[in-house]
């Protein structure tokens, strides 16, 4: 005999090493707070509906209440023979109060047991990650609110293009976030729906109350296939996927934290307490973490990747290769959770050298596009003073010196349009102030933005 709880017909059991293989305790202990919270609105619902008495409920309730006081303060011993963390906990409701343990899971099939695990799960864990993007965007926030006035370079291919606030740079990746937490939260609807009394595949003989055990869940809908219930996993597939997407905003961010905080750049220290230094080199301040996060978004993407594997070729419904959408989600949960604190921490802490930003504007050749534009506004067609403003660009470059030390006679030698106020325009400041656009670096906007982020976060 087997002496596994499905083992009646099978007359001699696996080698250990195959339970070991086959077992899943060793990552799916994390749903046991789900795990007793579904079997507690199961039984609830089988004595609602008279399938179970009012004694085998209460015996049943009260030993499910003993097992999660014992979950929350870490004290179940699960085993490997016992598979999983179904069986584990039906072994011990069963070893606690006897044989009336067995009935808890009448009317209902691991398949769909686990499916309901993993939505209750996700429920609470998309709500977690939302509010933890929520605060990353106020520590946005709060540095943009402290340099819409820092003056920054703008880059395209990571050369200099034109002068911009900071804080409009740092604001970019807010409204990133935003889109992200509208994905997460979006996605709630999907996850919020309760697969429990499918069964294996095709629902049950007894009269059982699925809309009640959902209820007593929390959940606000029920599956209305069986065999989709049990053999769905998009809604972790979208988890997956939008917690890649906001992996992969944070890598970029923390590509630019990376480069803003080397001796080449200097814009930006970070805190002491998310940097490292080396073993052999004394002077060493790393941004480990930042490169961290950028390394992390690899892994989130090879989850995502590695479940629609899974789940492209395996035919309706339940098969044992399901049994692979867990750890790539906990451990995608694990490293989104621990990248958002991290960011937050890092972008709050951050030193902004403004005198250094202050000194890279006025040091380069970004507000060469205020130049053509001022010959445009006087009536040279924009192409023309293209050309005509690269000319002078070359010029300054042969003599070592930018367009506002360029002198006005220089100037007008390629355009007698060139007048006084140009150098006005020219003013990094300026150029920054009177991007009035809808959405653009002008202070004034940037303010708007802020405005508008404040009232989101609110």
């Amino acid at each position: 005999m087997s002496g596994k709880a499905w083992g009646g017909r099978f007359q001699k059991s696996a080698e250990q090493w195959v339970d070991e293989f086959g077992a899943s305790i060793g990552f799916d202990q994390q749903l046991v707070t789900e795990d007793i919270e579904g079997s507690i609105a199961h039984v609830t619902m089988l004595g609602a509906c008279n399938i179970l008495t009012t004694e085998e409920v209460d015996a049943i309730k009260d030993g499910l209440q003993q097992l999660k006081v014992k979950a929350d303060n870490n004290e179940l011993e699960f085993k490997v023979e016992n598979e999983d963390i179904h069986l584990n906990l039906e072994k011990m409701l069963t070893d606690l109060i006897g044989p009336v343990g067995g009935k808890l899971h009448t009317g209902r099939s691991r398949n769909d047991q686990v499916a309901t695990d993993m939505h209750l799960f996700l429920k609470k864990r998309v709500v977690e990650v939302i509010e933890l993007i929520e605060k990353f965007q106020a520590a946005i926030v709060e540095q943009a609110e402290d340099n819409v006035e820092t003056l920054a370079p703008g880059y395209t291919h990571l050369q200099r293009a034109q002068p911009i606030s900071f804080a409009h740079h740092l604001m970019t990746y807010f409204w990133m976030l935003e889109r992200d937490k509208q994905r997460f939260t979006e996605s709630v609807k999907r996850i919020d729906i309760s697969p429990l009394g499918a069964g294996a595949l095709a629902g049950t003989t007894f009269p059982i109350d699925r809309e009640l055990s959902a209820k007593l869940m929390g959940f606000s809908a029920v599956y209305q296939n069986s065999i989709d219930a049990v053999s769905d996993r998009d809604f972790i597939v979208e988890f997956l996927s939008n917690s890649s997407l906001m992996m992969a905003h944070l890598s970029r961010f923390a590509e630019e934290i990376i480069l803003w905080s080397t001796d080449e750049f200097k814009f930006i220290e970070l805190d002491d307490a998310f940097s490292t230094g080396s073993s052999i080199m004394p002077q060493k301040k790393n941004p480990d973490m930042a490169e961290l996060i950028r390394g992390k978004a690899g892994r989130t993407y090879g989850n995502l990747m590695g479940l629609l594997t899974v789940l492209k070729g395996i035919p309706l419904a339940y098969n044992k290769d399901m049994q692979e959408d867990k750890e790539g989600m906990f451990d995608t949960l694990h490293t989104v959770v621990g990248s958002l604190k991290i960011f937050e921490g890092m972008v709050r802490t951050m030193t902004v050298n403004k005198e250094i930003l202050h000194k890279a504007v006025h040091n380069d050749f970004s507000n060469a596009t205020e130049l053509a534009d001022y010959l445009a506004t006087k009536g040279m067609p924009f192409r023309e003073a293209h050309e005509v403003t690269g000319k002078l660009v070359f010029t300054c470059i042969q003599k070592g010196i930018y367009l506002l030390d360029l002198p006005l006679e220089e100037m007008q030698k390629e355009s007698t349009l060139l007048e006084e106020d140009v150098y006005e325009v020219l003013a990094p400041v300026a150029a920054v102030q009177r991007r009035h656009s809808l959405g653009g670096t002008g202070f004034d906007q940037v303010k708007i933005q802020l405005a508008q982020a404040q009232a989101l976060l609110k």
